[in-house]
């Protein structure tokens, strides 16, 4: 009977993987893991024996787009790669304190025993840690430097109270917002930078390159150049001089059923800053089907990626009026050390952000033309939105792209755009940040353009205005520079950042950007914009009645019960629970601070700053996302963060306050600034499902492998034990 169970087996090209017995032997299903015709698989060992939580890394470049599949090792070193495309591999193994092994050529269908190499010191092992290990070396200004006494003092801006607000610029709302600090691209100077009298001068300068250097000299000068370039220079002569940061923990428990499959797409300079596999409604919508980029600055195309055939194509995305500035235009302050005086990114579009409908079209915050409206938003216009709050510019519009039809089809918005969502309404609502700035906030009735094509008559704005008076009411208000009137309204001079739609009640929340930051919840009424009101909820910052504190908002998302998710600067993924609000949400009082109960703060995975304090982590994550429907395995409404220093998703298990670190170890240099669950089949397992995600950074050459390195899509799947088929 065992024999024809062996025969059977090998006749259907399954091999038995070699493992070690003991004790604590995990097996899959209660036997010995199998390698089917599909799967590569065996043993990690090292001098030191079996090497447990390491990563097996298989790579090929024989198909349409070059693929890697990462998976974890088990306690007993065993593991399995699963679901390989026919091609040949090669893999090796990556780990802390390893360094890389020298890779072997595989196949799917063999077992491949592989030897790690035990890194031969401290220094060789560091190479491998995450940015936001080397970044917590930062020796940030201390609390007793605050407020700042300006260029002729200690070099910090006047206008810096505190050490939290300057942190809220370092991280989330000035450098940290586009790529890594701490990668190994920014933790050294380059040689090709050029020769300096010193590291000041060497980070003085290099800020100026390529076409962003005009924004990180303005963030700079937030930050205070006399404070803060000595603080950079300081960092970067400490670690070439040996100084090294603590070592990251191996992956544990779930961290180690995660399977990772990768593939390259765009082009190296290209940057991506999010993707979309479905509806965020429906994530069986499009299930196996392409994923859609957003080039951002970068690029006037969507990327496209077949998972299935591992192919890349792309999208062209057109502008309404040839006038439409271009990213081009951006001066280059000083030459790239990896592009010298080119100016790669050359778009008129600047798409930001996709989304898919329900009918499998794809929605995109696009540019179409310059910034000046066309008169039915401006003053004088008889639009309903206009006449109540009108808008004179726009940087930023919508575009939506037809996979049936191959068309791509322009919306003109007097509101700007930056990050859109579905509503789940009889209309489809597509509701839209502007990034932060414009000070309204933007709709589009889909149903409603789709029947009419009417792009004025289908849209609409409102600005923020609070109930102050408390009458549950829209009325004559106040502008946000005069007083509060106890028996007028007040409008609030804030946009959204993120925005997201409450499936409880229809409500949209919103982040605001900014120290201490806040989320605003938008109640549109019965008849949008003259009925829209606000309610604001500022972070729980210096506040007595918070029993922990925390600042500056970016990203947000809500679960299925209407409880709010937002990354913060601080190093937290915070809720807000407004359901807990003690006092009353409108009238004179209710104007930021007045539910400190309702805010709950989860400190993120990574250490904290030299000198800092507070409770926290270095880490700023970008954005976050909740998976409402369980299309990753951790269960509904388990909250994602981004984490942009810790090359990870990290998955908060809410009931226990803990993370589940999804890190990418290869190429080092993850960065993220959205993600989005799909389940391409529901009968098939932890195999049907899984969450997407895109590197993100404005630089992919200062991720490994350097400049050619390009954008890459990413599949997280999570199994119920590291040798699961």
């Amino acid at each position: 009977m065992i024999k024809r169970a062996l025969y059977a087996l090998i006749a259907a090209g399954v091999i038995l993987l070699f493992s070690i017995s003991g004790p604590n032997a995990q097996r899959s299903s209660g036997e010995a893991s199998l390698i089917g015709g599909d799967d590569i698989g065996g043993v990690v060992t090292s001098a030191k024996g079996p090497e447990a939580g390491v990563w097996v890394i298989a790579e090929t470049a024989d198909l349409p787009s070059k693929f890697v599949k990462i998976v974890v090792t088990d306690d007993q070193g065993r593991y399995l790669l699963p679901q390989l495309p026919k091609a040949n591999y090669k893999v090796w193994v990556r780990g802390y304190g390893l360094v890389d092994s020298p890779p072997a050529d595989a196949a799917p269908g063999k077992a491949v025993n592989l030897t790690a190499a035990v890194a031969p010191n401290s220094r060789a092992a560091a190479e491998y840690y995450p940015a936001i290990y080397w970044f917590s070396l930062l020796r940030v200004p201390d609390k007793s430097e605050f407020p700042g006494t300006g260029p002729k003092g200690n070099g910090i801006p006047l206008n810096m109270k505190s050490q939290g607000q300057w942190l809220h610029l370092l991280k989330t709302d000035s450098c940290w917002s586009c790529h890594q600090i701490g990668d190994k691209a920014s933790r050294e100077i380059p040689k090709s930078l050029g020769h300096f009298d010193s590291s000041t001068a060497a980070w003085a300068r290099r800020i100026l390159s390529g076409q962003a250097g005009n924004n990180m000299v303005g963030g700079l000068g937030q930050l205070g150049p006399e404070r803060a370039l000595p603080m950079f220079a300081d960092w970067t002569d400490r670690i070439a001089a040996g100084e090294l940061p603590p070592p990251p923990p191996r992956p544990q428990g779930a961290e180690r059923n995660i399977v990772i499959t990768e593939w390259d797409w765009a082009d190296p300079k290209a940057y991506l800053h999010d993707e979309i596999s479905t509806d965020k409604r429906n994530p069986m919508l499009n299930a196996n089907g392409a994923i859609y980029g957003a080039g951002e600055l970068s690029v006037d195309y969507l990327p496209v990626l077949d998972p299935v055939g591992a192919v890349a194509s792309q999208v062209r995305v057109p502008v309404r009026d040839p006038k439409t500035p271009s990213s081009a235009d951006d001066k280059i302050a000083a030459p790239s050390p990896y592009w010298g005086d080119e100016a790669i990114w050359r778009s008129q579009a600047n798409v930001h952000n996709p989304m898919f409908d329900a009918q499998g079209r794809v929605w995109i915050t696009s540019r179409i033309r310059p910034s000046e409206n066309p008169a039915f938003c401006q003053e004088g216009s008889s639009h309903p939105s206009a006449v109540l709050f009108p808008l004179k510019t726009s940087g930023r519009q919508l575009a939506v792209y037809d996979p049936k039809t191959k068309q791509v089809t322009l919306i003109n918005t007097c509101f700007g755009t930056h990050h859109l969502v579905f509503a789940e309404d009889r209309n489809n609502t597509l509701w839209t940040s502007s990034g932060g700035g414009g000070g309204a906030v933007g709709w589009l009735n889909t149903k409603m353009f789709d029947e009419t094509h009417d792009e004025e008559k289908s849209q609409g704005w409102t600005a923020l205005i609070l109930d102050t008076n408390a009458n549950g009411k829209r009325d004559e208000y106040v502008e946000p520079d005069q007083p509060i009137d106890p028996t007028k309204d007040k409008r609030i001079n804030a946009a959204f950042y993120g925005v997201t739609v409450s499936p409880a009640d229809g409500s949209i929340w919103g982040t605001v950007l900014g120290f201490p930051g806040a989320v605003v919840r938008l109640n549109p009424g019965p008849n949008p914009p003259a009925t829209a009101l606000a309610e604001i909820y500022e972070l729980p910052w210096n506040n007595p009645n918070a029993p922990v504190h925390g600042f500056s908002p970016r990203g947000l998302d809500i679960d299925r019960n209407g409880v709010v998710w937002t990354v913060m600067a601080s190093g937290h993924l915070a809720s807000f629970d407004r359901r807990k609000c003690k006092g009353p949400l409108n009238g004179p009082t209710a104007t930021g601070q007045h539910c400190p109960e309702g805010w709950t703060l989860y400190q993120l995975p990574g250490p904290q700053f030299q000198g800092v304090t507070d409770p926290g982590s270095a880490e700023a994550s970008y954005y976050d996302w909740v998976d409402q429907f369980d299309t990753l395995g951790l269960g509904k409404n388990v909250p994602i963060a981004t984490g942009n220093g810790n090359d990870a998703l990290l998955a908060l298990l809410p009931d226990s306050g803990k993370f589940v670190v999804l890190r990418v170890p290869y190429p080092m240099g993850f960065y993220a600034k959205g993600m989005d669950g799909r389940i391409d089949d529901p009968k098939a397992g932890w195999k049907g499902r899984g969450l997407w995600a895109t590197y993100g950074t404005r630089t992919p050459f200062h991720a490994e492998g350097g400049k050619g390195t390009t954008s890459k899509v990413l599949h997280f799947q999570l199994r119920p034990d590291p040798l699961a088929h």
